[in-house]
């Protein structure tokens, strides 16, 4: 049997900014139509952060639909974690400004960096707080704005993306026979050449010459990604079920990384299951990163197809490379 963890999610909620950008509108700004997107990503539209609204702003709301959908007050979290890739800043990190804004008194945090895995990392390091004893109540955010880093010269990859936030509420479970049973996690940096942003670090500061060489933009091999997010999510899925006496008939529900409709196709016929148990909605929002997770889990329960005691399976792959599966019985 796989790693038994006393922890569950007790409710889930998303944010995403107003504005919508359709491929019809990308056609003005890009030499791109919205056939070539639609054929290629699955994508129809995404949602676009205004200037000035930051990954701390996008997580804030999400937390704050959260809380009162869960009827918790901010002073009951103990612990936030946030899975992001485009902070507000460096430091103070993106939990800290959350926690002010939100008025979480008695919590601490910190952010998480897994790109794309980011929220099934962050989920998992919650999880272990939650189920260790030492907190009742742990606030786990995914939120990006990734078009802060696009470059709409690589036609590629600026069609890709969207911005939002998705946050979920980790609580103590009745029995490790609810709640996350278990998880699988792996990096592979070898990959990390293939997604990255090269400058904006300590190995390349900002300067007016990696603003002039483009270098703080995301920089993509999609084809190398692609394979290797197909191959990997497929093998650490079947890993975890195997690992905890199970297949993937008994799923009732995969909620994949939301990258590339085509990613997401390709892993589902390797797991051999029908569309009826893979949770789609890149269409609407694109790639969030690290809120593409915590969107599609409220999108799950908004149409309800998720329902206490299923087998559900969370999926993901990101720059790193970062991988991560997650395996619960849905607990509410």
């Amino acid at each position: 049997m796989g790693r038994r963890i006393a922890a569950k999610i007790t409710g889930v909620a998303g944010y995403v900014p107003p504005r919508v950008v359709t491929n019809f509108d990308l056609e003005k700004r890009v030499d791109t139509n919205d056939e070539w997107i639609r054929t290629r990503t699955g994508i129809r539209e995404r949602h676009y952060a205004e200037p000035g609204v930051a990954a701390s702003h996008l997580g804030t709301e999400a937390a704050k639909k959260l809380l009162a959908a869960q009827g918790v007050q901010p002073d009951q979290i103990d612990i936030i974690v946030v899975a992001t890739v485009t902070p507000d800043m460096l430091f103070p990190s993106t939990a800290c400004l959350i926690q002010d804004r939100l008025g979480a008194k008695n919590a601490w945090g910190f952010d998480l960096s897994a790109a794309c895995s980011g929220f099934a990392y962050a989920l998992t390091v919650g999880a272990q707080f939650v189920a260790s004893g030492t907190h009742k109540r742990a606030l786990v955010i995914g939120s990006d704005v990734m078009t802060s880093i696009l470059d709409y010269k690589d036609r590629a990859t600026c069609v890709l993306f969207g911005d939002g936030a998705g946050a979920v509420l980790v609580e103590p479970a009745a029995s490790d026979a609810e709640g996350i049973l278990d998880f699988a996690h792996d990096i592979d940096g070898s990959g990390g050449c293939n997604l990255y942003m090269p400058a904006g670090g300590s190995l390349n500061p900002a300067s007016l010459e990696t603003v002039e060489k483009r270098m703080h933009y995301v920089h993509q091999e999609g084809a190398q990604v692609f394979k290797y997010a197909v191959r990997r999510m497929s093998e650490l899925a079947l890993q975890v079920l195997e690992r905890n006496g199970f297949t993937s008939r008994d799923l009732a529900l995969v909620v994949p990384h939301q990258a590339n409709l085509r990613i997401i196709r390709a892993m589902q016929e390797r797991l051999g299951v029908d569309d009826s148990k893979i949770l789609v909605n890149i269409d609407r929002f694109g790639n969030t990163t690290a809120a593409t997770i915590p969107l599609a889990l409220m999108d799950a329960l908004e149409q309800k197809r998720l329902r206490k005691g299923d087998l559900v399976l969370l999926i993901t792959v990101g720059a790193g490379y970062t991988t991560g599966a997650i395996l619960m019985r849905w607990a509410y």
